[in-house]
């Protein structure tokens, strides 16, 4: 059974109503990305850090998984398929798949600023004064800018292992992300699936200049076709 290695970034959350940085000019949600997204911006003002993702939650909790979701969902009837994604909702796995590695983390999980590997599930607001068992405050499990990717490694050779690569709704200019496509076999077929993409094509990449939900079951029924 083939490899499959599926890349997605926040385009294809962005078709469930997930707004993304990228297309924010700079500005999540009216805040610099440092504000809210940094270890001194957790150190600055934790509240303010604290009350973004909370936001982000309930809104993450308010949407579905879309058809490019669903449609990725059916290759793991004919390959063994990995997700690695630098999303951090859950949307993949909502929608059924079933090996998911979260490169930056999950948002419906919580961890210790003592602990870092105490990881708990996380659905409702995280506040000032909740705290893990060892007193100590919860924070959003989330890699920040200027953090540790502690699963980038687990990533690589996951990607190592790829007969084919289908990168979604990702820039693939967010380090370390975007070095991942170094990590395949030079035999690797990428797609490449964007509205706008900043690649060409080529014999080894084919791109699918369409949006998540479109392109992605394109792709997905032409392998399930072709296996």
């Amino acid at each position: 059974m083939k490899n499959i290695v599926i890349l997605t970034g926040a385009g294809i959350s962005a078709e469930s109503g997930i707004k993304t940085f990228r297309d924010a000019d700079g500005l999540w949600e009216g805040h610099d990305i440092m504000q809210v997204a940094s270890p001194q911006g957790w150190r600055n003002n934790m509240e303010l850090v604290l009350d973004f993702y909370n936001k982000r939650r309930k809104q993450l909790l308010g949407v579905k998984p879309n058809a490019a979701h669903d449609a990725l969902v059916k290759l793991e009837e004919a390959y063994n398929v990995n997700i690695i994604t630098q999303n951090i909702d859950d949307l993949h796995e909502r929608a059924g798949s079933s090996r998911v590695i979260h490169l930056h983390g999950e948002l419906l999980k919580a961890r210790s600023t003592f602990d870092e590997a105490l990881i708990m599930d996380w659905k409702k607001d995280i506040n000032p004064g909740d705290y893990c068992e060892h007193n100590r405050q919860l924070r959003p499990h989330v890699v920040w800018f200027g953090e540790a990717v502690p699963l980038f490694e687990k990533a690589a050779e996951i990607t190592n292992e790829a007969d084919i690569i289908i990168v979604i709704g990702t820039s693939m200019q967010v380090y370390p992300a975007a070095s991942l496509v170094e990590f395949a076999p030079e035999s690797a077929l990428i797609y490449f699936i964007d509205p706008k993409p900043n690649i060409r094509e080529d014999g080894k990449i084919k791109i699918i200049n369409k949006k998540a939900v479109e392109g992605v079951p394109e792709v997905v029924q032409y392998l399930l076709n072709n296996m």
